[in-house]
């Protein structure tokens, strides 16, 4: 059965930084093509950023280059989100997914975690 589970959400100030996990289970992350997306309320679903774990580029969406950035870890199966600088206009429920297909499409992900809810406040 696949898992996957966010931690680090949280409440921060503007300018503050968080640091989101993604631990999987059932799959191994390498194989898998995998994406940050967050929800705001009343506003669609979106990417945040997408990578192939093997591959040294990422896609990271305009609003959040320069100040949120992926790394992995392999031995942990956990991918891991950075994010500094943060803003009123982060705040959402972010969600680690995995497609079997490079994309950053939310509708192409194969599986989900539960999400984990971040909150920026001015």
């Amino acid at each position: 059965q696949v898992q996957l589970v966010e931690s680090g959400g949280g409440l921060v100030q503007a300018g503050g930084s968080l640091r989101l996990s993604c631990a999987a289970s059932g799959l191994t992350f390498s194989t898998f093509f995998g994406g940050w997306f967050r929800q705001a309320p009343g506003k669609e679903r979106e990417v945040v950023a997408a990578h192939h774990w093997l591959a040294s580029n990422i896609y990271y969406a305009d609003s959040v280059k320069g100040r949120f950035t992926i790394s992995r870890d392999t031995v942990k199966n956990t991918v891991y989100l950075q994010m500094n600088s943060l803003k009123p206009e982060d705040t959402a429920v972010y969600y680690c997914a995995a497609a079997r297909k490079a994309t950053t499409k939310n509708d192409e992900y194969d599986y989900w975690g539960q999400g984990t809810q971040v909150t920026v406040s001015s």
